[in-house]
């Protein structure tokens, strides 16, 4: 069995940690505006299903991470080539 790992540091001493519920902290914190996840953007993706040839996929995976904004990028550049007719 795999033993679990200390979460904190060897040499953390709770006694000399400072004591945040006083000295103005729990209002100095209060303040600060939470922030979870990724930031909103002007114009988010969209999620879709699209069948793809085997051959098309193969090629995209095979570069690694990433395949699926590698698609994006070929299309978008496909249809900057389209639009300049």
């Amino acid at each position: 069995m795999i033993e679990n790992k200390d979460s904190t540091a060897k040499d953390f001493d709770p006694e000399t940690a400072p004591d945040l519920s006083r000295d103005g902290w729990p209002e100095r914190f209060a303040k600060v505006a939470v922030r979870r996840g990724r930031p909103p953007v002007a114009r988010p993706k969209v999620s879709t299903t699209i069948r793809l040839s085997q051959d098309v996929m193969d090629h995209f995976r095979a570069e690694g991470k990433g395949w699926q904004t590698r698609i994006d990028e070929a299309l978008r550049e496909w249809i900057g080539s389209r639009q300049s007719y």
